[in-house]
């Protein structure tokens, strides 16, 4: 019997940057620097490109990489009425980079380096507290709180409309919280990471190294 085919983005993919407060925080001193001058007054989006849609459960390392970054996130998927009509577990995978607002597409845009989930109907689920637990090899290693978006996912949606329409198909990712340091979350060759929240279901991945 042949299995079911898992899902995929039928859209573009948008990932948003700097909106958890920790790391606005830690970015911040910064944000008045050359060459921006001053702190972002709209949500600062990327693009994943179809390339990186994965919804196997491995992740391939390819040329020098050693190691990736974790990028525990939620996607809003869109609907027909420019409105959410799912969610989904993303790991917005990239390569461990110092760069700031907009970091080079060979980050994060690399084959493979978007592990999904499986959608949940929008009427299912509430965003409000939701936490995400990210586990490396069974160790909870972060915990990432809606709570502490910068822009809530209904202002985030409304900024982001204000300047850009969404189609059906589109994902929205709310962004990526990183540590205490600045960095975020890493794997390595070998590893077996979990992202998971209630009422989702859990995305796994296993780290491969080249054959």
């Amino acid at each position: 019997m042949n299995k079911p085919c898992r899902w995929q983005p039928a859209g573009t993919v948008y990932g948003t940057l700097l909106n958890f407060q920790r790391e606005w925080n830690v970015w911040a001193p910064r944000m008045t620097q050359d060459p921006h001058k001053a702190p972002p007054k709209a949500p600062v989006l990327y693009i994943k490109t179809a390339n990186t849609f994965n919804p196997s459960d491995a992740l391939e390392l390819q040329d020098d990489i050693t190691e990736v970054d974790v990028g525990a996130t939620v996607g809003l998927v869109m609907g027909p009425d420019g409105q959410p009509e799912s969610a989904v577990l993303i790991n917005d995978w990239s390569v461990p980079h110092d760069s700031y607002y907009r970091p080079p597409s060979k980050f994060r845009c690399r084959d493979g380096y978007m592990g999904l989930g499986q959608p949940v109907p929008w009427s299912q689920i509430s965003m409000d507290g939701l936490s995400l637990s990210v586990r490396v090899n069974g160790v909870e290693v972060q915990e990432v709180q809606l709570g502490t978006l910068v822009r809530s996912v209904e202002q985030l949606l409304a900024d982001v409309c204000e300047f850009m329409t969404l189609q059906p198909g589109d994902v929205l990712m709310v962004g990526t919280d990183c540590l205490d340091d600045g960095t975020r979350p890493r794997a390595r060759a070998g590893d077996c990471v979990e992202i998971a929240a209630p009422g989702f279901t859990t995305v796994l991945i296993h780290v491969k190294g080249q054959a």
